[in-house]
């Protein structure tokens, strides 16, 4: 029997089997960053222990970063000592840091792909549960918890139960106005935000190929959305020639020798999924949720279902009772106050690209505040060449520097509450972008419309 992308990535990284199904698997490039590394520093400290391979760990400071000034001290007292904990903590143990200030600072997510930290075929972690961004190259790339994060800094491995593998495959070309974070909205909608437990999720088909590696990051990002464990697309050109040339990829022959074996990374004609989904990019279009998990999502010209047969009917409407919403409902028309562009789901320069063709010429309404965060010092450089940070100016956006922003209420960025933000970040839980907010997860096309019209509307009929 043949064998899946994931098992041939797996098995070439586990370096012990321990008897009743667990792995010691090798980690090939550890992220951290200042929210869930101080406590694992300290436990290597009351071992005596040193960081095994910090030349396999890399930090960055982003979560509790302020997006304004970054030049001067943060002022909130709890992010600014994270991010100071983090910088003493590096220097102590000899890891690399992209701290504030540093060229290569970042959303961790966003920095390792477009610094070529991120190579096809290996395993990642990090303390984040959207380290699965990285599987748009052919990655194991999951998130992990505070003390796994001690585990991996102080032995290079992990211990880790093998998951099930699903395969997720669209077909088809997708609608003028639909974009990769519409195509992973409606799958989480199909599925639910628990229908990926237990699998690694394999996306596969035409109009995941189509799709650029920005794209396709978009859609990996919130593979943790419907509860899977990670997930992962097969390297091909397009990922090579990203790589290429990139800060840390491999040189010259080093780098052919890596891509003859990054292209020997798919899943076999013959190998066996657990679980496998088919959805036709015809049928998607631009995508908003109207709950407060991604699994409650809808197109747009859609009205919001009645509670679901299944499950439990009270926690339903307790969700739409916190958006302030009924069912029957449409979300087109809906008034909005702020829009928030950032986030590793959606903070790359070409999301960047998109809204700020969309917006130039415009102005936003007048009742909206409207943020554009970069994910990156590198994102914020090229924007800035390119003249986007002036479209958004010109348009009335406030054009931010680099940082996991809004998309949680972990810095200054907060929506208040009550209000309605369409943001492109990866989560609309509850008080996520900050206490009592109210989110609507959407593109980076209809969050920019939204900016203009100043409530929801459908971006097809606006290009």
């Amino acid at each position: 029997m043949g064998k899946t992308l994931f098992d041939k990535i797996w098995d070439a990284h586990v370096a012990h089997q321990v008897e009743g199904g667990t792995d010691v698997l090798y980690i090939d490039r550890h992220f951290i960053h200042e929210v869930t590394s101080p406590q694992a520093f300290d436990g290597l400290r009351q071992r005596g222990l040193p960081v095994f391979r910090t030349e396999r760990t890399i930090a960055t400071a982003d979560h509790n970063v302020p997006t304004r000034d970054q030049h001067l001290p943060i002022q909130e007292e709890l992010s600014r000592f994270q991010v100071d904990k983090l910088t003493e903590n590096c220097e102590a143990f000899g890891v690399r840091l992209y701290g504030l200030g540093h060229p290569y600072q970042g959303i961790v997510h966003v920095i390792g792909p477009e610094l070529g930290l991120t190579q096809p075929g290996m395993t990642i972690v990090c303390g984040d549960s959207h380290t699965s961004t990285h599987g748009a190259f052919g990655c194991i790339a999951f998130g992990i918890g505070t003390s796994q994060v001690e585990q991996v800094l102080a032995t290079q491995c992990l211990l880790q139960k093998k998951p099930k593998r699903m395969r997720i495959t669209v077909d088809g070309e997708l609608q003028p106005g639909v974009l990769s974070k519409d195509i992973i909205l409606y799958i989480i909608s199909r599925l639910s935000a628990s229908g990926g437990t237990g699998h690694f999720v394999e996306y596969a088909g035409s109009a995941i190929r189509s799709l650029s590696m920005e794209a396709r990051m978009t859609i990996c990002n919130m593979s943790i959305e419907m509860g899977a464990r990670g997930g992962l697309i097969a390297p091909d050109d397009k990922a090579i020639e990203y790589v290429r040339g990139r800060e840390f990829a491999p040189k010259e022959e080093d780098f052919e020798a890596a891509a003859a074996y990054w292209r020997t990374l798919y899943s076999d004609e013959d190998a066996q999924f657990d679980a496998e989904y088919h959805f036709r990019a015809e049928d998607i279009e631009p995508m908003v949720t109207y709950g407060t998990n991604p699994g409650m999502g809808m197109g747009i010209s859609q009205s919001i279902p009645e509670p679901p047969a299944t499950g439990n009917p009270r926690t339903y409407q307790k969700s739409l009772e916190y958006m302030g919403l009924k069912p029957g409902q449409k979300l087109l028309g809906q008034p909005v106050n702020y829009v928030f562009i950032g986030s590793c789901t959606n903070s790359r320069i070409e999301d960047l690209r998109l809204a700020a063709a969309f917006v130039k010429g415009k102005k936003k309404a007048d009742n909206v505040t409207a943020m554009i965060v970069p994910g990156s010092k590198q994102v914020e450089i090229q924007a800035k060449a390119e003249g986007l940070d002036q479209a958004f100016r010109e348009a009335g956006f406030d054009f931010r520097e680099p940082g996991c922003s809004a998309c949680l209420g972990m810095n200054e960025d907060k929506v208040p509450k009550g209000e309605y933000c369409v943001s492109t970040s990866n989560r609309n839980f509850e008080g996520r972008q900050g206490p009592g907010a109210r989110t609507i997860l959407a593109s980076p096309l209809m969050a920019a419309a939204a900016a203009i019209a100043g409530r929801v509307v459908d971006v097809r009929q606006e290009l």
